[in-house]
């Protein structure tokens, strides 16, 4: 970040030269006025920004600890288990085949009966 060349107490102490066709005192007060509350305001959101970058990156931390614990996880949780999606599917079909059975052979009999009609 680029260093700033005057802060809000330098601009509130700074001091100007009177000249004869000099600019109004009071005009030039004010305006300086204006600036020291931009500065402080602009000083503010710099601080809060800072803030929530340092509390973003340790959130960002956290979760990717825990997304590398929970993959480790995952990963040595599946083997132990031994059934994959085909292990699954077949035990599935077998006990379709089990409930089903006897009604899909009832139902082919009764078409092969009556396919010879």
């Amino acid at each position: 970040m680029a260093d700033k060349n005057l802060s809000t107490k330098d601009i509130l102490q700074k001091e100007f030269k009177n000249a004869m066709r000099g600019y109004n005192v009071s005009e030039v007060d004010e305006f300086l006025d204006l600036i020291i509350r931009d500065y402080e305001s602009y000083q503010k959101d710099i601080t809060y920004l800072q803030s929530e970058n340092e509390r973003l990156r340790g959130r960002v931390d956290d979760l990717t600890k825990q997304a590398a614990t929970g993959s480790r996880s995952q990963t040595s949780a599946a083997p132990t288990t031994g059934v994959t999606n085909f292990d699954i599917l077949k035990r599935l079909s077998n006990l379709e085949k089990h409930v089903f059975g006897s009604k899909l052979e009832d139902r082919r009999d009764h078409e092969v009966e009556t396919s010879f009609e």
